[in-house]
């Protein structure tokens, strides 16, 4: 843990992914005294926070994330995703954590899947995103595609596509 000059520890206030001009992410990683209020700003490669924060603490872009979900959704997701991070020994929530739910890897999407998704209203996009992330988890796939779209569509809405009658 960082120690301030006053001989106090210094508490993480926050971290900033940040994509650099040959691709390597990096973390900005903020810390202040609570003793003093003197604050400093580390830049450190991503996932080599070691020794540099304090607790699970989530990043700036994952908190952006979290807060556009629903506040009853939220809360479960906070919980499932700082335990997961907890298993894994990790301190750091970032936004592609929030990608690999249950497989260890990150849930990709399909672009058509991905445009599909801007139709659906705001107020039940980040639920319908947790869901068809939180099933390919749950069957072991890393790719979120129309085809799981319509299955998870039919089964929570009944909407799934337009069947021919006879």
């Amino acid at each position: 843990m960082l120690t301030c000059g006053c001989g106090r520890w210094m508490h993480t206030e926050g971290i900033e992914e940040r994509a650099h001009g040959d691709g390597a992410l990096q973390w900005f990683i903020r810390s202040e005294c609570r003793n003093c209020g003197f604050k400093v700003g580390v830049d450190v490669p991503a996932g080599q926070a070691s020794g540099l924060v304090d607790r699970v603490i989530w990043s700036d872009e994952a908190l952006h994330r979290l807060d556009r979900m629903p506040p009853y959704m939220a809360a479960l997701f906070r919980d499932d995703v700082e335990q997961d991070m907890r298993v894994r020994g990790e301190r750091v929530v970032t936004y592609d954590a929030l990608l690999r739910p249950l497989t260890g890897e990150r849930i990709e999407w399909d672009p058509e899947a991905e445009r599909r998704l801007d139709n659906v209203p705001a107020p039940v996009r980040a639920m319908a995103r947790i869901e068809l992330e939180r099933t390919a988890a749950e069957r072991g796939a890393n790719r979120i595609t129309v085809a799981l779209m319509e299955e998870v569509k039919a089964r929570y809405f009944g909407m799934g596509a337009a069947r021919e009658i006879r």
